[in-house]
This record gives C-alpha cells, structure tokens and sequence, in this order.
C-alpha cells in the first residue's frame, strides 16, 4: 500500500512487474526450445516434459530445470561452439589465400632464380598465370 502513496514507488513496482513478466515469458519459451532441440530424449519423454510445461508452467519449468539445466547448458556451448567454427570456416573460405597474379609470379621467379624450376617451366607457369 505504501507504494501507492509514492507514484516513483508505484512506477518502480510496476516496472520490476513488468521485468520478471518478461523474465519468465523468455524462461518458458527457452525451456519448450529446449524440450524440442534435446536429441537425447525421445518424443515420449518430450512430449511428458511439454505436456507439463504447458498445463503446470512454474512447476514443470522449475522441474525441467531441476532436471535438465546441466544438459541445457552443454546444448547451448556446443551450438555456441558450432557456430563459431561455421563462421571461421566461411571467413577462412571468403578470404582465402588468394594472391595476386604479380606474388604469384614473384614467387616462380623465385623459384627460377633459386634453381628449383627450369626456365620452360616458369615460361607455362606465367603463361597459365597471366590467361
């Protein structure tokens, strides 16, 4: 009561309301994501687990997280891992090795100078090179 006699008090309530409404709306969408992207359980066991998440939500959350928080947390670092290793893998094949013409050509000249490759074969490497 004494927060309606202060409207900061009365705005302040009404906002840490509003947070853990937020709060526990993202917490049951998160679990029911998480029923559905365990592999380990079988559709029985998911639909046990929806089933109660969905007729008795604090219950069935706080159980499920009781349960299967560990294992939440090993899905969500090994997808976290996976896209990390997708994007490095496409940063890796966007940027590539790719040389220019001119190192490519520094290079067989290199080559040339040094004696590994015999001048015929530096002639096709740069013909090969500049076509």
């Amino acid at each position: 009561m004494i927060a309606y006699d202060y409207p900061l008090l009365s705005l302040f309530w009404t906002m840490l309301i509003f947070f853990f409404w937020i709060a526990w709306i993202l917490l049951v969408f998160r679990t029911i994501g998480d029923i559905f992207r365990n592999t380990e359980m079988g559709g029985a066991g998911k639909g046990f687990w929806l089933l109660l998440v969905i007729i008795l939500p604090w219950l069935g959350v706080l159980l499920y997280l009781i349960a299967h928080g560990a294992d939440m947390t090993r899905r969500d670092i090994a997808q976290a891992q996976a896209q990390e290793e997708a994007f490095a893998s496409y940063v890796r094949q966007t940027a590539g090795s790719s040389s220019s013409a001119a190192d490519e050509l520094t290079k067989l000249a290199g080559l040339r100078d040094s004696g590994v490759i015999t001048d015929a074969e530096f002639a096709a490497q740069k013909a090969r090179l500049l076509s």
